[in-house]
């Protein structure tokens, strides 16, 4: 019987973020990224979004490690919370283990969990896999993908890459590791979609440097360059172009201020000491000498961009003659946040620079033409799109198509769909059920999808609530009390009107089922429903108590 080799994508399949995949084979497991995901417009109340990773915790013994290959959000930000669940070793590059660290510190993990810090080009085995990490380049230094030698074969997890030959950090993609995995032969490469409908190929991130210059150059006031804050070429980027043109700069956001501690200590940034001044000591250099470093770059309420744009920040103002950058590409579902920041910093008379408008940011992620040369540098048996949505997915399918592999040896797949590899064959299996994990506050996974419902209800029709008091045999004692909330701002004449239909519907409602019957108050929720509808066009959340 051949050996089988499993792979189960559990995040960034089908979707953006949340990225994580397991390699499983016989007892033994391997999870390569733990990510997030942020929520969408109408997931009302919701802070983040994790993988499903029920699948994993009834085999928790069998996870001999958690390989990770960068340090953004959308492939560590589910750590603090897998971490409580599973007893494992993390794998990282040393710039991604410090990202991590300070994660942890903040979920009160740290010293509970095992940390393991390996250089790209570095060997390590772990169970029964050989695992080789490879750099690659992408929008944060320290970026790595997997060869991962398993009994089966060889598979190459890409991790997010782009193949940029001048990237900030100076460190070019490692294309001989990927040509000597293709000599040795390689049984599956899984590979980064996130651009599969963008030809061409990725502009390096060194255009961004040449756009920061131009800006510095020309601008007469404070500078501030909103980013996120895992973002650390890009905060290099900002400190060298505020260098040169003789700007003290301030970091402000307390995830950038631990992240950029973290990495000059570890020397990925290099700032003297000299130029960093402290946030509030802003005001007192004249405005053509500061530049400012700022998270909220998603225009996220409570974050630095987010309190400038409405006045709140305990610092800073913005001040007529401001430039203001947003340098980061907008996570699909932020577009009306970032708008409404890029108008309300206009209005206080900032010069607000977005993507739209120059280069002050470009993608991390591969372009077509990219995706062809890792295909062909790789030249893999079996192919599996990942990282994207379905649209992503099917692109990057065609396009390993074009490049000659075979159409049965492609797995197009979502989150959950067990894949199953020997040596000659792939089989796409059944798919685990799952879906959102969402975290709210100090709540993980209590929050479901009808309970999304009920809150989108809520913000879109209001509430109507309706309370009834019957006697012994069942008879209406009193007129049924209605309270609504958010539900119709109508004229007094057309709510009593309104009001007393309702009451018409809940007595003709009780005629017909009896008192005590486990229907009841369901049947007067649905003709109540019918009733509202036709009579203002809206569902409000109904509900209905019997006494």
């Amino acid at each position: 019987m051949s050996k089988k080799l499993r792979i189960v994508p559990l995040g960034g399949l089908g979707e953006i973020g949340k990225n994580m995949t397991v390699i499983e084979f016989e007892e033994h497991i391997l999870i390569v990224d733990a990510g997030l995901m942020f929520p969408e417009n109408d997931m009302l109340g919701i802070d983040l979004i994790i993988p499903d990773y029920q699948y994993l915790l009834d085999k928790r013994e069998r996870v001999k490690a958690v390989l990770i290959t960068h340090g953004h959000e959308d492939h560590v930000g589910a750590l603090p919370h897998l971490m409580k669940e599973i007893n494992a070793p993390i794998y990282a590059t040393p710039l991604t283990m410090g990202l991590i660290e300070i994660k942890l510190k903040e979920a009160g993990l740290a010293g509970k969990v095992s940390m393991k810090t390996f250089q790209a080009g570095d060997a390590l085995a772990i169970g029964p896999f050989l695992v080789e990490p490879f750099h690659v380049a992408h929008s944060i230094p320290d970026c790595v993908g997997f060869g991962i030698t398993t009994p089966v074969g060889l598979v190459v997890h890409t991790g997010d890459y782009k193949f940029d030959h001048t990237p900030v950090d100076g460190w070019a993609p490692d294309f001989a590791k990927l040509a000597e995995f293709s000599a040795r032969g390689v049984l599956c490469l899984l590979a980064d979609s996130t651009n599969a409908e963008r030809p061409g190929w990725t502009p390096s991130e060194a255009v961004i440097t040449q756009a920061f210059d131009d800006l510095f150059k020309r601008a007469e006031g404070r500078i501030i360059v909103a980013s996120f804050a895992s973002l650390i070429s890009r905060i290099q980027q900002v400190a060298n172009a505020a260098a040169k043109y003789n700007r003290k700069l301030a970091i402000t956001g307390r995830s950038m201020r631990e992240n950029t501690k973290m990495a000059r200590r570890l020397g990925y940034l290099d700032i003297p000491d000299g130029m960093l001044i402290d946030i509030e000591q802003v005001n007192k250099y004249p405005a053509n000498q500061v530049a400012v470093m700022a998270t909220g770059s998603q225009g996220e309420p409570t974050s630095v961009m987010g309190r400038l744009a409405h006045g709140r920040h305990r610092n800073l103002r913005i001040q007529p003659g401001d430039t203001v950058v947003l340098s980061a590409h907008t996570i699909p579902g932020n577009e009306e946040f970032v708008s409404r920041i890029i108008n309300r910093l206009m209005q206080q008379g900032a010069d607000v620079v977005y993507e739209h408008i120059a280069q002050v940011h470009v993608s991390g992620h591969a372009s077509r033409e990219e995706m062809k040369l890792m295909i062909n540098l790789v030249r893999p048996r079996f192919f599996v799109p990942i990282h994207g949505e379905l649209r992503h997915l099917v692109q990057h399918g065609k396009i390993a198509q074009e490049m000659g592999i075979a159409a049965d040896h492609i797995a197009v797949v979502e989150n959950g769909t067990i894949l199953e590899l020997t040596e000659d064959k792939l089989t796409v299996g059944e798919r685990l059920p799952g879906g959102y994990v969402f975290v709210s506050g100090e709540s993980v996974g209590d929050i479901d999808i009808p309970v999304m419902r009920d809150r989108e209800k809520l913000a879109e029709n209001g509430f109507f609530m309706v309370a009834v008091s019957l006697d012994e045999k069942g008879k209406v004692r009193k007129r049924p009390r209605i309270i609504t909330r958010g539900f119709a701002n109508l004229e007094k004449e057309q709510a009593e009107g309104l009001l007393e239909g309702a009451e018409e519907v809940v007595t003709r409602t009780l005629s017909i089922y009896q008192a005590g019957s486990e229907v009841l108050e369901t049947r007067i929720e649905e003709a109540l429903s019918r009733y509202l509808y036709t009579e203002t066009g809206r569902r409000p959340l109904i509900y209905v108590i019997v006494q």
